[in-house]
């Protein structure tokens, strides 16, 4: 689907999202339009973002947990093709997590309209400010969604999930880009040791 981009600065929408609804709004916001056209595709409950201190935190709190899940991607703890598409499933949603909370989700509405189909949140979070467009990862959130599938890929009697032919020296940088977009857009600190941690990443 195709969404409008917003125009108005994403600091100025995330500050008049502070402590009200977006249906309150006095001047009608770009991502109005484009969640109105999501919750219509998905037959979502509408959303209202409301920007709190507690859903600030609990952003960057998602946001470390992704980055903590990844070093062990990228560490390469993970040998297995849907051990790795796992675990880069509960990263996506992590990393995707931080920044709805950041702009104004409530954790519930997640929890109960995107569950974890990430290429779903990918969808929301691109409508609200987060603008990456990557194909690569648009692809992955497809083959990814819903992730819980590679957790039980061994124990189907039946063919296995389309991997997409991802390896994890695919699947890395990907991640990583969308992390590093995460901490760009929220403006997150990095986690305590994230360089000394990134120094020891796999080649």
């Amino acid at each position: 689907m195709e969404h409008a981009v917003p125009t108005t600065s994403r600091r100025a929408l995330l500050g008049a999202l502070t402590g009200a609804p977006i249906a309150a709004l006095a001047v009608p916001s770009p991502w109005g339009d484009a969640l109105t056209l999501l919750h219509d595709h998905y037959d979502d409950a509408p959303a209202a973002l409301v920007r709190t201190k507690e859903r600030r935190s609990l952003s960057r709190f998602r946001y470390h947990n992704a980055e903590s899940f990844f070093e062990s991607l990228d560490r390469g703890f993970y040998d297995r093709r849907d051990e790795m598409l796992y675990q880069s499933g509960i990263v996506v949603q992590l990393a995707l997590s931080a920044h709805l909370l950041d702009v104004g989700f409530s954790d519930e509405w997640n929890a109960r309209h995107i569950r974890l189909d990430v290429g779903k949140g990918l969808a929301y979070a691109n409508a609200t400010g987060f603008a990456h467009h990557c194909p690569d990862m648009v692809r992955l959130a497809a083959v990814l969604s819903p992730y819980w599938k590679w957790g039980h890929a061994h124990q189907f009697d039946q063919p296995r999930p389309d991997n997409g032919a991802f390896s994890i020296g695919e699947v890395r940088p990907i991640l990583r880009a969308l992390l590093d977009r995460v901490h760009d857009v929220t403006g997150h600190p990095r986690p305590n040791g994230w360089h000394r941690r990134s120094e020891g990443a796999r080649p």
